[in-house]
């Protein structure tokens, strides 16, 4: 048999295709081609070339009802799109991995594949990024595997940062915050809200921040917390107008025990103006007094 990995392919496609004189494609003969085309491919480098026949394998391998090869055959051709930057490609080729780790009732690597999806387009295509996390997230939160999506709240959170989008980042921590519960991990669960509480003071908004404490304080884990404490600690400051407070707390082993995403955001509070803040909340205050 030739080694010359275009005449391989070349070979298998005619494989795959009937003619009066074949009946059935021979998808296991063409599938073995496809794959030592897709090495030989790699080994000199034709990463494009590779990356085709490496599609092909998988379709192969799932024409002969072998979804787990099929899905590690397209993240392989997934990771050369990635070489090649072809991002399109990148999500399409993992989602389809993904897919067919779902076929195999396997959660786990379902997961995992659209998150080495996610890691590759966060600075090309966050908003692709951030759909790709949240997938990946649901799909360990079906399977009751919420303790493996910890990682992939915290990823995501960081993308909507980059972003600016600190709401939608605080919402992230919540979602980590309620999987924390789920598997008793009190650690994960306090040290997430605190992170949503920070989040909401850097985007100005102390009334959404102290409904948030007020919200997490009702579980029993939280309210007998050190973050709990820093939390209460760092709202009175901001109510106060007292800059000082609010820089010691943002300092504390508490916060600095954080991502570190959310320790330099922490490090710049207060951001705008504490006082305008304090003024805007009694004059909330005062109008619920008139009703």
């Amino acid at each position: 048999m030739s080694s010359d990995p275009d005449k391989m392919m070349s070979k298998a496609d005619k494989m795959t295709k009937l003619t009066l004189t074949r009946w059935s494609a021979d998808w296991r003969g063409a599938t073995e081609l496809y794959e030592q085309a897709a090495n030989g491919f790699r080994a000199s480098n034709k990463y494009e070339k590779a990356k085709v026949a490496l599609e092909k394998a998988s379709k192969g391998q799932e024409m002969q009802a072998s979804p787990w090869d099929a899905a590690k055959h397209m993240e392989s051709a997934a990771a050369l799109a990635q070489k090649l930057s072809i991002w399109n490609e990148v999500a399409d080729f993992y989602r389809k991995a993904s897919e067919l780790y779902v076929e195999c009732g396997r959660a786990q690597p379902a997961s995992d594949a659209l998150g080495k999806a996610a890691r590759a387009l966060e600075d090309v295509k966050p908003d692709d990024a951030i759909q790709l996390y949240t997938d990946a997230c649901e799909i360990l939160e079906e399977d009751g595997r919420d303790q493996m999506a910890f990682d992939l709240y915290r990823a995501c959170a960081n993308v909507y940062i980059k972003l600016e989008k600190f709401t939608d980042a605080a919402t992230f921590f919540l979602r980590l915050g309620v999987a924390a519960d789920k598997c008793d991990a009190t650690n994960s669960q306090c040290k997430a809200y605190l992170s949503a509480i920070i989040l909401y003071l850097y985007a100005h908004d102390l009334q959404q921040a102290e409904k948030c404490y007020n919200d997490c304080s009702q579980i029993d884990a939280f309210l007998k917390s050190d973050q709990c404490r820093s939390a209460s600690r760092l709202l009175t400051a901001y109510n106060e107008g007292d800059i000082e407070e609010i820089k010691k707390v943002a300092s504390s082993s508490t916060v600095s025990n954080l991502d570190h995403m959310i320790i330099k955001l922490a490090r710049k509070l207060p951001t705008g103006d504490v006082t305008a803040i304090q003024m805007n909340t009694n004059d909330d205050l005062d109008e619920d007094d008139l009703t």
